[in-house]
């Protein structure tokens, strides 16, 4: 018996250590964030407004910037300034000065393997030169409503005037991704640049750096659509990715991420464990349908059948949450107009409903679920009655006085 009872202790100990585990979830790197992109809803938040060095997921902002100030078919020639500004050890593609390429080859140059001349190029054609470029980056950074962010070159190579936060790129990739072309090119695993006047074959083979999108990576995860690495010295492993499945789209934030004691990259590691968190705990649902009744008022001056009205909701209210979340604990704030009277035409709003569901305020209109008939009191109708008899005696009285008058 002793046993026995141990035994169903120690399943009952282990089965509530599984459930804490599967709604929470931790990071190694030192900053992160995960965020449902339709809402915004914030779901988890490691030092998200720490100011940190975001390494090459600063193209991220190069990127989104290139395409809304160029066309993709514009011919850049490549500087000799914009090759001697990298500083040993970091990627390039391989590109001549002199070369000529277009804005899209260059983006996608820039994007996937994350050339650093490729950033330099594509920042000196738009912006007239670094400086100049940095510059419309921090402006647009603002615009987009980056409160931490300060950048002095568009490609992440390590200044300590160079910084952001993770909620700042969040802000910047979650606008970025909104553009079909950036989209387009952050999604793709290759690229090959063509043969130009400079390097006759068509041979510069592109990779992606995001282990995530590479099938033959350890660290590949199907439901990512995106979107850039990064990594310094002093910045360590960076990434920040978009996931997307079973109608939910997260991004993810990963900033100074190491190597785990058994040797993983902890920018994959912890990317894909924020977002196995997000698609096991949360999901939307229609938490409150159209028509349903939040309440039933009676309306003074209605009629005896039509006074009773139901007030319902004017739209259904689709929520994201936690899925342990109990729908029976959810109870709205009803705000009505005062003084309600009759005549009501069904579908007249009323009042709104606030829900809050999960943290997140949800709010609908209530209207008016049948017509209210306006009541004729039976008091006024005596008085009318009463005033009419008055008025018609008061006639009839001076009608009779007359004729006595006229008989003398």
């Amino acid at each position: 018996m002793k046993f026995k009872s141990f035994l169903i202790t120690f399943v009952f100990i282990i089965s509530i250590s599984l459930s804490v585990f599967a709604s929470e979830t931790n990071i190694n790197s030192e900053a992160g964030l995960l965020v449902e992109v339709s809402t915004g809803k914030i779901l988890f938040d490691k030092n998200s407004n720490q100011k940190m060095y975001p390494a090459s997921t600063t193209k991220i902002l190069t990127g989104i910037l290139v395409i809304e100030n160029s066309n993709l078919t514009d011919i850049v020639t490549i500087s000799q300034s914009a090759l001697e500004s990298i500083p040993t050890g970091y990627v390039t593609c391989n590109i001549q000065a002199g070369e000529k390429l277009t804005v899209n080859d260059l983006l996608h140059a820039l994007m996937i393997p994350s050339a650093n001349d490729a950033a330099y190029a594509l920042a000196e054609y738009i912006g007239g030169s670094v400086t100049g470029f940095s510059d419309m980056m921090n402006k647009k950074a603002l615009e987009i409503g980056c409160k931490n962010t300060h950048f002095v070159n568009p490609n992440g190579i390590h200044d300590d005037n160079h910084y952001t936060t993770a909620y700042d790129l969040y802000l910047m990739a979650n606008y970025a991704m909104k553009n079909e072309t950036f989209r387009d090119i952050v999604s793709k695993t290759t690229y090959t640049l063509p043969a130009t006047n400079k390097h006759p074959n068509a041979d510069r083979m592109l990779s992606t750096t995001n282990e995530l999108l590479n099938p033959k990576s350890r660290y590949f995860y199907e439901n990512t659509i995106g979107i850039k690495t990064g990594h310094t010295t002093e910045a360590g492993n960076c990434l920040v990715a978009e996931s997307s499945k079973d109608n939910l789209e997260f991004i993810s934030v990963i900033l100074k991420g190491g190597t785990t004691s058994s040797g993983l990259n902890e920018r994959c590691v912890d990317s894909k464990n924020l977002f196995e968190y997000g698609y096991e705990n949360y999901k939307f649902s229609t938490v409150v349908h159209e028509g349903s009744v939040v309440n039933t008022i009676e309306v003074q001056n209605g009629t005896k059948e039509t006074k009773n009205l139901d007030l319902v909701i004017d739209n259904d209210i689709i929520a994201l949450h936690n899925k342990n979340l109990d729908f029976n604990t959810i109870t709205p704030e009803i705000s009505l107009q005062e003084n309600i009277l009759a005549p009501i035409t069904k579908g007249t709003v009323l009042g709104t409903a606030k829900y809050n569901i999960d943290g997140t305020e949800y709010e609908t209109n209530i209207i008016a679920n049948t017509d209210v008939e306006k009541n004729v009191d039976i008091f006024i109708i005596l008085i009318i009655a009463g005033f009419t008899l008055l008025v018609l005696s008061s006639i009839m009285s001076k009608n009779g006085k007359r004729k006595k008058r006229n008989r003398k």
